[in-house]
């Protein structure tokens, strides 16, 4: 009875442990990070083309001078995003 509670302590750990992991791996990724991953051109602004997910939503408000590109710049003073999923405890 005792090696079947100490396995289910053990899973508990372990399940919690991952569980964190994963909460910590969804970070929010830089202005950097997202050019590196966004801008296929390398032109060093972004398109509505080469953007997606809430970014591509709300492509018009970061966009603040209207000229159809995202700049680094642009990207920097945009608003952060709400996030979605369960709230923090």
């Amino acid at each position: 009875m005792k090696q079947i509670a100490l396995l289910f302590g053990l899973f508990i750990i372990s399940f919690s442990s991952c569980a964190q992991e994963k909460r910590e791996e969804r970070k929010v990724p830089t202005v950097d990070e997202l050019f590196t991953q966004m801008d296929s051109n390398k032109d060093a602004k972004l398109s509505k083309k080469e953007v997606k997910g809430p970014l591509k939503d709300d492509f018009s408000k970061i966009d603040t001078n209207k000229d159809g590109f995202i700049t680094k710049e642009e990207l920097k003073k945009a608003p952060k995003p709400e996030r979605k999923g369960p709230p923090k405890r």
